[in-house]
């Protein structure tokens, strides 16, 4: 009989996914110490959501019942082309195409009813940056990857431009050997990056992250680093762009990831003029739309 989690590994495979990988549901007590530290000196700069359900974070069984296994997939979203930076603002490439929440939640239903339909009734719960999920401990837990000293995922054989996707289910798989780190005495990332944000490798310092400030904070960007956005209006590429494993990096194959024709004209005149009706039009199915259009005028100033 093939192997279960071979066949869910081909299948996800079929469905776009880069790479997969499988461990056992295991407490991640070992991490407590760093996390609970990380909230308690207010290192998640207010986004609240990081600090709901701790409980969770830490015990995915608490999430969905019966978890034995832990499925980590990744999806390439390196594009086939960058949009370019002459006479323009800047895009994080992450950012090309549609919202990768919906693209991805839907690869992992089909993947779910897969399982279900192959092995019979079970519980299982698909996650994309949603839930209670600490998805890049676990992608390491699950070998396809380590935590980097830029704080993303990095995969040794192609990179680390990478969305996460997280399957728990009662299904008992066998698992794959976890990743260990193979950043060395590299500091790229640290070294370029704007603001300093990565001083520290391994941890990143939020409120001075160049994608905090264009994306999730609400207040007005700090005087001191607006200068050091460098033409960058939503998220930052800057510590993968520099990573030696990037050099692996290969296009992805998602239609969905695509920037439409639209934004790869527009240059920094466009911009300027773009009104609220262009902004709705141009992000209608990009996750991009719930930066919302203030906020986007406010990172153009």
């Amino acid at each position: 009989m093939t192997d279960p989690k071979q066949l869910i590994k081909s299948e996800a495979m079929r469905l776009g996914f880069s790479h997969c990988g499988v461990a056992c549901n295991d407490s991640l007590e070992e991490l407590r110490p760093f996390y609970s530290g990380f909230l308690s000196r207010n290192g998640h700069a207010g986004m609240e959501y990081l600090e709901t359900s701790f409980e969770k974070r830490m015990h995915p069984e608490l999430l969905v019942e019966g978890t034995r296994s832990v499925i980590a997939l990744l999806v390439n979203y390196y594009p086939h082309e960058t949009i370019p930076e002459d006479d323009n603002f800047i895009f994080s490439k992450y950012a090309y195409g549609n919202d990768y929440h919906k693209v991805i939640k839907q690869r992992l239903k089909e993947l779910i009813n897969f399982m279900k339909q192959s092995f019979g009734p079970m519980e299982a719960r698909g996650f994309v940056d949603s839930g209670n999920i600490l998805e890049k401990a676990w992608a390491q837990k699950c070998g396809v990857g380590w935590q980097g000293k830029n704080t993303l995922i990095i995969n040794r054989s192609a990179g680390s431009f990478f969305f996460i996707g997280i399957i728990l289910t009662s299904l008992d798989l066998d698992p794959d050997e976890p990743e260990t780190d193979h950043c060395g005495s590299c500091m790229k990332c640290v070294n370029a990056c704007p603001t300093e944000a990565l001083s520290t490798p391994y941890q990143l310092n939020i409120p001075r992250c160049i994608s905090y400030l264009t994306i999730e904070s609400k207040e007005e960007i700090p005087p001191d680093l607006k200068s050091k956005l460098n033409g960058r209006i939503y998220g930052c590429d800057v510590c993968q762009d520099v990573c030696p494993y990037n050099r692996f990096a290969q296009p992805h194959n998602i239609p969905e990831f695509l920037p439409s024709e639209i934004l790869k004209n527009l240059r920094k005149d466009d911009w300027v003029a773009l009104t609220e009706p262009d902004f709705d039009r141009i992000f209608e199915k990009s996750g991009v739309k719930r930066l919302g259009y203030q906020r986007l005028k406010r990172n153009l100033r």
